[in-house]
């Protein structure tokens, strides 16, 4: 990407817009040759107080507004990409799943006709691998072209199934307006702008190895999840916005499986090896196998993308940043 482009980045200032953020600063240090960046924030202040290191940005701008509100968005600009990334995946919990389902599906089609009106001719939506409801037993890693999905009688599932939906407003509005909508499906991962307070297994352990007297891990630890440095995330998600297929759903995250059990021990070994694990669930005798694990084979072949940076590292980095 070039500086004759202007990018409108919803989501700028949670875990995926920081990432992206972060990697625009390390691409270009001089400031030169970036895209223009917009960011929508409901508190650039806020934002700017907490995190200063992004002041005096010279790519970068803010913009007070909501999603779910259109008239608070850019209908005036003009802007040549549009890197959706919204949703209050951190925060999600706190809502109901009313709210949770309205948030994605409203602000998606709200930032869909920001890109009508700004004539905007590439978007990339990030979406989730929840959108495929729980992964079968016989897939180790889930691909594109499964379609499952979560059940829709189940209230709990309006993430994901807030998620399906705003990726068939994509597909729409890219064929009703001639807009390449690129869907990038998000899984898990690593690196110092997650948090470790709330509900994601490797903050958490990373937290307790720095901080507490043990690594606790709440379940039996059985389930296989996979993990994604957030440079390598950024590195992505910027090469999905420009070269990604028009109409297409990629995976993103790593294709390396690891059992919780395993990564509470593989924290514990990098950043505190005298803390001892402790698991308080018990494993169940029948229990259905629990895996996360997306197949990333298309986005490999496609776009010559893989994971370039080891778990191992990105742990190691994270606890060093943020301790």
């Amino acid at each position: 990407m070039n500086s004759s482009q202007h990018i409108f980045l919803t989501g700028g200032t949670g875990f995926f817009g920081r990432s992206l953020l972060r990697f625009q600063i390390n691409k270009y240090p001089e400031g030169t040759d970036c895209p223009t960046v917009t960011v929508l924030t409901r508190s650039s202040e806020k934002f700017l107080a907490q995190y200063p290191e992004f002041l005096s940005i010279p790519w970068l701008n803010f913009h007070t507004g909501d999603i779910s509100e259109k008239n608070t968005l850019l209908h005036d600009k003009s802007f040549t990409h549009i890197l959706h990334a919204a949703a209050d995946s951190t925060l999600g919990p706190k809502l109901t799943p009313l709210q949770r389902y309205d948030q994605i599906v409203i602000g998606t089609r709200n930032i869909l006709d920001l890109a009508v009106s700004c004539g905007v001719k590439r978007l990339l939506f990030t979406s989730s691998g929840a959108v495929y409801g729980t992964q079968p037993a016989h897939l180790d890693r889930i691909p594109e072209d499964f379609n499952g999905i979560p059940g829709p009688l189940n209230p709990q599932n309006a993430y994901g199934i807030g998620k399906r939906t705003a990726e068939h407003l994509c597909a729409l509005y890219g064929q009703e307006f001639s807009i390449d909508t690129v869907i990038a499906r998000c899984f898990a991962f690593v690196g110092q702008d997650l948090p470790l307070d709330v509900h994601f297994a490797i903050g958490n352990f990373i937290r307790d190895a720095l901080w507490n007297d043990e690594i606790i891990v709440h379940g039996d630890g059985s389930p296989y999840r996979s993990y994604l440095d957030q440079h390598d995330l950024a590195g992505w998600l910027f090469t999905l916005l420009e070269r990604g297929q028009g109409g297409q759903a990629y995976n993103v995250g790593s294709d390396e499986a690891i059992t919780i059990k395993d990564l509470a021990h593989l924290v514990r070994d990098i950043v505190a090896p005298d803390k001892p694990v402790r698991i308080l669930g018990e494993m169940a005798s029948h229990k259905e196998r629990n895996v996360y694990v997306p197949n990333i084979n298309r986005i490999k072949k496609e776009l010559g993308l893989d994971v370039r940076i080891p778990l191992e590292e990105s742990i190691r980095k994270t606890a060093i940043a943020v301790s």
